[in-house]
């Protein structure tokens, strides 16, 4: 058996998502010790059989207001249009990302680490949620806010994501986070906002890689990058960015971050409209 790792006091370790790698599945099998709780959502008064394991007694509860729950299908439904996997070709190899949809004619919002290695030499390719792809290029990056704007060449009629403002976001909503992790485009997984306004630094240089971010325990993973976290009502609160790892190796551990949603729009108007952004690419 191994020692734990010490633990690093006072600073977080950063993972970048960015590129793909190999897709490990493992099986998890467990055993039940305590209650067991069998419900059914399908209508508004539901009736719940909580049988104990130890005696075999039933005892029926009713849970009402069943519409507190959230259809996340339809939310996945109407979000997922908005949302695209980026491939980014170059000549150090090829890595995979997420991107959000800003206009019809082919803008899309992502996180500059996802193209960045397109801006030396590299090509960009982007595929939709109804299969078709299209090149794109560059618009403009802002590697200190880490985002771009990149734009896919001969597309039209795409539909824009809705984005949230700052006051529409609170700890303990429920968000979703939707990308192309590990290669695997169009998947959602669900958690909800953890905290609100984190300083996050970078573990290996000590330099804050991100300011006021939103973190989220719903699970991202290398791929994810760029992609949309968004809540029950399918607007986009951020733009998922990095994880919080153990070591360079470890995956997702119930901590992520994202980029709000309001300081992403912003950078991404600038970098379509302001010659001025341009000092960052």
């Amino acid at each position: 058996m191994a020692a734990p790792a010490p633990r690093r006091s006072a600073r977080r370790r950063l993972g970048a998502l960015a590129a793909a790698g190999a897709l490990s599945l493992t099986a998890l099998v467990g055993g039940t010790t305590g209650a067991v709780l069998v419900s059914d959502l399908g209508h508004r008064d539901t009736t719940a059989a909580v049988v104990s394991t130890t005696s075999g007694a039933a005892q029926a509860t009713t849970v009402s207001d069943v519409d507190a729950y959230t259809n996340f299908a339809s939310v996945v439904a109407d979000v997922s249009p908005s949302v695209v996997s980026i491939t980014v070709t170059s000549p150090s190899g090829t890595s995979e990302g997420s991107g959000v949809v800003l206009t019809a004619a082919g803008d899309i919002l992502t996180n500059n680490h996802v193209v960045e290695s397109a801006a030396r030499g590299g090509t960009i390719r982007v595929e939709f949620s109804d299969g078709t792809s299209a090149p794109a290029t560059i618009v403009g990056r802002d590697a200190d806010k880490d985002l771009a704007v990149i734009s896919a060449e001969g597309v039209s009629g795409l539909t824009p994501a809705t984005f949230a403002d700052a006051d529409e976001v609170e700890v303990g909503d429920d968000v979703l986070a939707i990308g192309n992790p590990l290669g695997l485009e169009g998947s959602v997984t669900a958690g909800v906002v953890s905290a609100l306004h984190r300083q996050v630094d970078d573990g290996d240089t000590g330099n804050s890689a991100l300011d006021d971010a939103i973190q989220t325990d719903a699970a991202i993973n290398p791929g994810n990058s760029g992609g949309a976290l968004v809540n029950t009502d399918g607007k986009v609160v951020g733009i998922t960015t990095a994880i919080a790892a153990l070591s360079e190796d470890s995956g997702n551990i119930g901590i992520g971050f994202a980029i709000p949603a309001e300081t992403a729009l912003a950078v991404a108007e600038q970098l379509m409209g302001s010659s001025s952004s341009t000092s960052h690419i």
